[in-house]
């Protein structure tokens, strides 16, 4: 068959489909992506800047948006054309101590994120429900554990896929609480530059939040996922005529997605800049914190909402941050890696989710602090961050590896830029401790 013949990837083509029906299935794994990283660290980190800083911090999300998905983009289509992810293109064409180091930190990153997150997940619960806060946290670490090693791939994708709903929990909290258009417009629009060193290290908080680097392993590796369960699909180097299809989707997909992420921590924001700043309640530091201070502000009804969405998208994050860390590890390895794969087929791989879900789950029967374990990871994630990206840009220019898919143009000057400001964030964390570290 001729390259002019050859039918390109269902999924991909679904995007010639007319209506809404042929753009919903060309979402995935720039959704899935998008959704995980408002993770309850996330919504901690956005609720503490709402109700300490009210709405003259809105503007940073319509500032990172661009960044963070110039750069989920690039690190997609790393995986779509080459047919490896990110970890995998490092161990190819760069030395062995920068994989490994890198992926060392960001298991250790990863893990303790993990940590944060089922921690927050089992103190929404608790305020739900009653109960003992750690008895959840096990159940939760071993539900995810489970689903992830024994549910068929393509059902577990579904799951994640409705699990992405859960966020529309934020959506109806704002319904729920009065928004001073005015202020909210001028706080979104009207850049604050004038902060004190506080400001800016909040600002510096929400930036490594946004952009992260499990979120790169995690997107690079679902699009080698997927390519492997659709027959028709090849690595775009194999399959040129693939290409301009597969680059579509995959900036829908990701645009769809980064925007759905960015909207819910924006929604956030607003809630918590309405009620608990406007009530003078600016001292917040946990997810489940910001949920228990809504009750007196907001009411009932919004207290549930919130802490419903603490558990949805913990349940949705948690595979997110366990997935990455096996799929960079296995691939820095070369282990046999994949969700698609039988545990007996990939045992190595398992084991590190499992692991990493362990590891984030003993946090929380630890005396560690985890507000400052919270920090360090952050550090760490900066640390990861930055040469991750510039490597990722690096070869994205490189025909040996992209062939005639090398990235040009805007998306390279914006993931350049994306690179340079979280430089910028990590020197800015650095020096000042977010957190008051």
């Amino acid at each position: 068959m001729s390259s002019t013949e050859v039918e390109p990837e269902r999924p991909d083509s679904t995007l010639e489909d007319e209506g809404a029906r042929g753009i919903i299935e060309s979402l995935g794994p720039g959704l899935i992506t998008g959704a995980a990283d408002d993770d309850p660290s996330g919504i901690a980190t956005y609720s503490q800047a709402g109700a300490q800083f009210g709405f003259a911090i809105t503007w940073t999300m319509l500032f990172s948006y661009p960044l963070m998905a110039a750069i989920q983009e690039i690190s997609a289509r790393i995986g779509r054309t080459t047919g490896h992810g990110v970890a995998g293109n490092l161990r190819r064409h760069y030395p062995a101590w920068l994989l490994l180091g890198i992926v060392t930190l960001l298991f250790i990153a990863n893990a303790i994120n993990i940590g944060a997150d089922l921690g927050a997940m089992g103190d929404a619960l608790r305020l739900l429900v009653g109960g003992r806060t750690t008895w959840y946290v096990v159940a939760f670490a071993v539900l995810s554990t489970l689903l992830q090693i024994f549910m068929q791939y393509s059902r577990y994708v579904s799951v994640l896929k409705w699990l992405t709903i859960s966020l529309f929990a934020y959506f109806g909290t704002v319904l729920f609480v009065r928004v001073p258009l005015a202020a909210f417009a001028h706080g979104l629009f009207i850049p604050t530059l004038a902060g004190g060193a506080p400001f800016w290290t909040t600002v510096v908080a929400i930036l490594g939040t946004t952009i992260s680097p499990y979120l790169f392993f995690w997107q690079a590796s679902q699009e080698v996922e997927e390519e492997e369960a659709e027959p028709s699909r090849d690595p775009l180097v194999k399959a040129p005529e693939q290409a301009q299809t597969a680059i579509r989707r995959i900036r829908l997909d990701t645009y769809v997605g980064m925007a759905f992420s960015s909207l819910v921590a924006l929604a956030i924001m607003v809630t918590t800049a309405a009620t608990l700043h406007a009530a003078g309640t600016t001292d917040i530091q946990t997810s489940s914190q910001a949920a228990e201070a809504l009750r007196p502000v907001a009411g009932p009804f919004a207290f549930t909402v919130f802490a419903l969405g603490i558990i949805g998208t913990g349940l949705l994050a948690i595979p997110v941050l366990a997935g990455s860390a096996a799929y960079a590890l296995g691939e820095a390895l070369r282990w046999p890696t994949g969700l698609a794969r039988k545990p007996r087929d990939a045992k190595a791989f398992y084991a590190t989710i499992a692991a990493a879900t362990l590891l984030g789950t003993g946090i929380n029967f630890s005396p560690i602090d985890p507000i400052k374990a919270l920090y360090w990871s952050a550090v760490i994630n900066g640390v990861v961050a930055v040469p991750v990206m510039a490597l990722m840009m690096l070869m994205t220019a490189r025909r040996d590896i992209m062939a005639g898919n090398t990235v040009r143009g805007p998306l390279r000057w914006v993931g350049w830029l994306s690179t340079a400001v979280m430089a910028a964030a990590v020197a800015a964390m650095v020096a000042t401790g977010i957190g008051g570290q």
